[in-house]
């Protein structure tokens, strides 16, 4: 029976430009899942933790880092894997950062990419189109208020 899970999240780290925003990548080390890729920012989620929460720990762990604004997308990240026979539903954040991140051992390198250069360095569709999503938002300066997690005092976890 196919069931539906939420076990990690996305987190796309952008900063602010004078020809616009840039979108944070960071390749993942030779020894650990997704090794050589290029990847946004993600992870699984504790007992306890809810996924903003997940997407704030994260970010930290991989970057260093706190953002200035942290925010939910509007969408997730939807797949289907066959071999548990469970539909995964992903929330994407995004995560304002205004210094280059101090990687962890997880990781051996990382870029600022225009929207157009980072999707062509990530692997899946829908980690694609969330990307170009967040930049949409951005560019036409649509980010809601309601979209905007106040986390500067209930980050804890850290």
């Amino acid at each position: 029976m196919t069931q539906n899970l939420i076990r990690v999240v996305d987190v796309y780290p952008y900063r602010k430009t004078d020809q616009g925003h840039e979108f944070l990548l960071l390749r993942r080390a030779v020894g650990v899942v997704y090794a050589k890729q290029w990847r946004m920012i993600g992870g699984k989620i504790h007992p306890q933790e809810t996924a903003w929460q997940t997407g704030l720990r994260e970010l930290y762990e991989e970057t260093g880092r706190i953002p200035h604004v942290f925010w939910a997308l509007p969408s997730v990240n939807t797949f289907y894997n066959w071999a548990t026979d469970t539909i995964c539903h992903t929330p994407a954040f995004a995560a304002e950062l205004q210094a280059d991140p101090i990687l962890n051992h997880e990781h051996d390198a990382f870029a600022w990419f225009s929207a157009q250069e980072a999707i062509q360095y990530l692997a899946w569709d829908e980690q694609k189109r969330l990307l170009m999503l967040l930049n949409q938002v951005l560019s036409e300066k649509r980010l809601l208020p309601d979209w905007v997690i106040p986390h500067t005092n209930k980050v804890t976890h850290i």
